[in-house]
């Protein structure tokens, strides 16, 4: 089974711009996966917002017993996010590598509009080929451990 279920992107004002499925078991329609989405930048948010520490960035890893959701943010407020088995290890590391293959291909990328209210879908063969194969690479890495 894979380690790594699903990853998504999430713009500064809580729109989904990527989505994609490694492997769940169960598959969300496209409503489902934006309503997560939506969810867990508000989560975010009011964690932020109402913790009792001061200085707090929200919420990093949300833990149930069927999955466990990893969360990076970045200075801009892009929130990437990872859905994976319980008890995976080591996905901060994986989180600030997608964040590294968005940077590279998707905002150094000429026609991709970012100042836009509402951010364009993140359609970009080279940053889904790279995704793909760091996942890859991650699952490789885990089974070996």
């Amino acid at each position: 089974m894979a380690a790594i279920y699903n990853l998504y992107i999430i713009n500064k004002s809580g729109g989904l711009i990527f989505y994609k499925d490694y492997g769940s078991a169960t598959r969300m329609d496209t409503n489902d996966t934006l309503r997560l989405a939506s969810v867990w930048h508000s989560m975010h948010a009011i964690s932020q917002q109402h913790s009792p520490m001061s200085g707090c960035s929200g919420i990093d890893l949300l833990q149930a017993d069927t999955f466990d959701l990893h969360c990076f943010q970045s200075l801009t407020s892009t929130k990437f996010f990872l859905v994976c088995e319980p008890g995976t290890l080591q996905m901060e590391n994986l989180l600030k590598h997608v964040y590294e293959l968005y940077t590279d291909y998707v905002l150094k990328n000429p026609f991709y509009e970012m100042e836009m209210e509402m951010e364009m879908p993140i359609r970009c063969e080279l940053f889904d080929f790279n995704m793909a194969q760091a996942v890859l690479k991650d699952r490789v890495a885990l089974l070996g451990r």
